[in-house]
């Protein structure tokens, strides 16, 4: 939450210092910036590229900063680390009181430490010790070197002075105190602001996880070998998902037959997640790579059926006529006239596609395969390994952005006459 609100207070002190700010000092020369109605028309909108690159370093500071990254000049607060103590109340079956201090050294855990040592003082309740790691906490047996214990009918009445009973906790210097309901008690020390490695680790460790499997391997694979077959099944199966989805969803557009013969099965399978299907392509192709590029290939076909059939219903009709009062054929009128209209909606659809076929394969090969990005990342979190569960995460973005980028820049080759006709 404390992320969450420090993020957007980021966003919007950002938006008004670049739109009231540096934009003022800006002055765009191109065609855009002759337009008059902007608002409402997409062509006019681009990405603000200051607003990426604060973005950008927005994230990483975040990151930085709540895990402790040398890479970052700020840091939230860190856990407690050094040696705290509190003073709990002990009252004996008698009535009797009696104070003892406990001493606790909380450590960065995997660092060794000395256990620190304590005077036992000179009442029934004695001075005890105690070492915890940060982010931890640690059950305290307080009365095993009291001469009156729980055993006796002692119990704990105060902690540095404050009433508590079991069940409750109470907060200390540096940390809290909770009574447990048998009496005996835990505590926390401060966690701080800043994530546990564990769940989230700095910057350097992730990039020092890629410079070691990109040399050394992982799981008898090499990094580039589980990204290459990753990217290697996604590419098969939507080609394939393409191949078939293209002509099938042009044939729906422009056949009344076709249309009613597969509408029923396009829209009855378009809702499924390509994920429901994994046990049965498992059941029917195994666990080997047929079994992956035909879950990929279904997750691309219909997604490439409907947005042909909506690019080819989306032509203007008015252009089939002035064709048509041309004097052109139907192979004419298909190649000059539906095709060059639809490709928008079918390069629109594929770059859907290829985000689907992107999550579902890794998705797939968190089920079962032998290589790839998803197994790399499901091996991993089995053994906590954090860095590298982080490490897969971050390479499937920048591939899966990578390839919608591809997939832009090859639109606006292909398709230059987008919303210009």
């Amino acid at each position: 939450m404390i992320i969450l609100i420090i993020y957007i207070a980021i966003f919007t002190a950002a938006f008004f210092v670049v739109r009231f700010g540096v934009r003022k000092f800006r002055q765009m020369r191109d065609f855009t910036s002759l337009k008059t109605v902007t608002f409402g028309d997409e062509s006019a909108v681009r990405p603000d590229r200051w607003a990426s690159v604060i973005s950008v370093v927005t994230v990483f500071l975040l990151w930085g900063a709540f895990t402790g990254s040398s890479w970052v000049p700020i840091h939230a607060p860190g856990p407690f680390v050094g040696d705290a103590e509190f003073t709990y109340t002990l009252e004996a079956p008698d009535g009797s009181r009696d104070d003892a201090t406990v001493l606790v050294r909380v450590f960065k855990v995997g660092e060794e430490i000395e256990t620190p040592e304590i005077e036992p003082g000179d009442g029934f309740a004695r001075n005890d010790v105690s070492s915890v790691g940060a982010w931890r906490s640690d059950l305290i047996l307080m009365d095993k070197n009291d001469e009156i214990t729980r055993d006796d009918g002692a119990k704990v009445v105060a902690i540095d002075g404050q009433p508590v009973s079991a069940g409750e906790t109470v907060p200390v210097a540096d940390g809290k105190v909770a009574v447990t309901s048998k009496g005996s008690l835990n505590f926390s020390p401060h966690p701080g602001w800043q994530m546990e490695p564990i769940w989230l680790p700095p910057p350097e460790s992730v990039v020092d996880r890629v410079g070691e499997i990109a040399s050394e391997g992982y799981q008898n694979f090499t990094l580039w070998e589980h990204l290459y077959w990753s990217l290697f099944r996604v590419i098969v199966g939507f080609a394939l998902g393409a191949a078939v989805g293209i002509p099938l969803g042009y044939a729906m557009g422009l056949s009344d037959w076709f249309r009613g013969w597969f509408d029923p099965i396009v829209e009855f399978m378009r809702p499924v997640p390509p994920l429901a299907l994994i046990p049965l392509v498992i059941i029917w192709a195994g666990i080997g790579e047929s079994g992956k590029i035909i879950l990929l290939f279904l997750a691309a076909l219909w997604i490439m059926t409907i947005s042909a059939r909506a690019g080819v219903s989306g032509v203007a009709i008015s252009k089939v006529h002035a064709a048509y009062s041309l004097g052109a054929s139907k192979w004419q009128l298909m190649r000059h006239v539906i095709v060059p209209n639809s490709l928008p909606e079918i390069f629109t659809g594929a770059r859907v596609a290829m985000g689907v076929c992107w999550g579902t394969v890794v998705a797939a090969e968190l089920v079962a395969a032998e290589k790839g990005a998803g197994m790399m990342i499901m091996v991993a979190s089995r053994f906590q390994l954090t860095d590298i569960v982080i490490m897969g995460i971050i390479l499937i973005g920048i591939i899966g952005y990578g390839i919608d980028i591809a997939m832009r820049k090859a639109e606006n080759w292909l398709v230059p006459w987008k919303g210009r006709i």
